[in-house]
């Protein structure tokens, strides 16, 4: 049986959920992706990474982007997670910003639609995501994806569903 890691940076706690049910479903065992170091990732056979999206970067992804040398030869399963719906050339937009074109022939990648709730939110993020929304509010056609973003200002959204994780415990259990 192959040792598998999921691997996990959350500030507003919905990757950690989507962490802690891929674990659960894998038999893997769960860590936090702050205190974990590469050395902690070379006893695994497989590693899933998961983080938030932050003006399209994965959160932390640089724990397996920045030690792909001494991680290759593993199976690397990577998840980012955003608010926004997950629509192809947004997935290709994310791949693209946080893998380079060698690890993405190695590397699986998958996007997950989370949540947002400002109340979950840093101050740092939360001053940042008021200057969207101000940008958000100026413009004269917003698209849906803008005007339900602009709503959820007011009324928390939570997208995450356990449905989601199944083609990731496709690649962890071929």
């Amino acid at each position: 049986m192959k040792k598998v890691a999921v691997v996990y940076r959350s500030k507003s706690g919905y990757t950690e959920k989507y962490a802690k049910w891929i674990a659960k479903a894998a038999g893997a065992d769960l860590l936090k992706g702050e205190k974990t170091t590469v050395d902690d990732l070379l006893k695994y056979d497989t590693i899933v990474y998961g983080g938030g999206l932050y003006a399209v970067g994965i959160n932390g992804i640089r724990l397996i982007t920045d030690n792909y040398d001494k991680l290759k030869d593993k199976i690397i399963i990577v998840f980012g997670l955003g608010a926004s719906p997950v629509r192809p050339a947004i997935v290709e937009e994310v791949k693209n910003k946080n893998l380079t074109k060698e690890q993405q022939e190695t590397i699986d990648f998958f996007l997950l639609r989370g949540g947002f709730d400002k109340r979950k939110l840093t101050p740092v993020d939360r001053f940042l995501m008021q200057i969207m929304k101000i940008n958000l509010k100026m413009k004269k056609n917003p698209t849906p994806d803008e005007r339900g973003m602009l709503n959820a200002f007011n009324h928390p959204v939570d997208f995450t569903s356990e449905k989601y994780i199944e083609p990731i415990l496709a690649k962890i259990r071929p």
